[in-house]
């Protein structure tokens, strides 16, 4: 009887593998540098010889593994199982990778975008269960988001849905790698949380600094946070307004959307209630009151491990629409 999955989860700094079983429970896990390969071809390689290695470790043939399932950090077209190009990773450009992989191992092979996966894990197994019409995003360096509309995920025209970073909450404001200005994610992604503390900090005693200091760190969203955590004014305030800017882009997205659930993970999220206060009271204020009512506005709960979950769930969608 197929009862496991393969998972791989892409990410610009590791790369996750995983062997899993319904329900959404992980066998076996390793990360490697994504630096390990240098192109598709080595990608292939090395992902083989992982897969079987999980099979021969757990004593199971490749006739119990139902298929294998991929989040990747970039736009992909999921239909032709093409990536198109990674943005943080050189090297990847129209690359055929299902095709690349099925050649490998002789097994189905789904592949979307690492942000879509991310909300179908959640949707599935996570934070977002038993609800129909979901945002997820993540926050970190950028902004991403993924749409699951009547329990499906939404893809748009050119299979380029869901970029909610990149909706301009201002007339006018900072340049976004995008082309844009004033895009979301110029104002949340994490160099622009760690540049808006270097300027409240000119001149003023900070626990940010004392922090810095203890832990021979650098700037980070993750120290403003532990200030905060210690009731550092400033650190505080910063968090509050990345909140703030937050609760306004969602506030389009609820008005137009109105989803049952905005599932929120990546790093900045970590922040907790100094950032989901703010967020909450923004959406809660701005958007329209049968909306903002409807609306539950809610952290991931699968942690590191959603887009793994999520390419388990990727899988099986594929099979179904197969």
């Amino acid at each position: 009887m197929k009862k496991y999955y393969i998972a791989i989860d892409i990410g610009a700094t590791n790369t996750k593998f995983g062997l899993l079983k319904m329900p959404g429970r992980i066998v076996s896990k390793k990360t490697i540098k994504t630096t390990d390969y240098k192109n598709p071809q080595e990608f292939s390689l090395i992902s083989r010889n992982i897969i079987y290695s999980f099979l021969k470790d757990r004593k199971i043939t490749k006739n119990s593994v139902v298929g294998i399932g991929i989040g990747a950090p970039g736009p992909i077209d999921n239909q032709k199982g093409l990536v198109h190009y990674f943005v943080n990773i050189p090297g990847w450009k129209e690359v055929p990778i299902r095709r690349m992989l099925m050649k490998k191992v002789k097994l189905p092979v789904f592949i979307d975008n690492d942000v879509n996966v991310m909300t179908l894990g959640e949707y599935k197994f996570g934070a977002g269960k038993g609800s129909k019409d979901i945002v997820g995003i993540t926050l970190g360096s950028g902004v991403g988001g993924g749409l699951i509309l009547n329990g499906k995920l939404f893809y748009g025209a050119n299979m380029a849905a869901g970029e909610i970073g990149h909706m301009p909450i201002n007339v006018n404001g900072p340049a976004c790698p995008c082309g844009g200005h004033a895009c979301l994610e110029a104002y949340v992604g994490n160099k622009r949380i760690v540049s808006r503390a270097k300027s409240e900090m000119q001149g003023k005693k900070t626990l940010i600094k004392s922090i810095m200091r203890e832990k021979n760190s650098r700037l980070s969203p993750k120290i403003i946070y532990e200030a905060a955590k210690r009731n550092d004014k400033i650190a505080k305030k910063i968090l509050h307004d990345t909140g703030v800017y937050i609760g306004v882009g969602l506030t389009g997205i609820v008005n137009l959307l109105n989803p049952e659930k905005i599932v929120i993970g990546g790093g900045v999220s970590n922040a907790g209630r100094f950032i989901f206060k703010a967020i909450e009271k923004t959406v809660k204020n701005r958007a329209m009151k049968i909306h903002a009512k409807t609306v539950k506005i809610v952290k991931a709960k699968l942690g590191e491990d959603a887009g793994l979950m999520g390419c388990l769930a990727l899988v099986e969608e594929g099979l179904k629409q197969k």
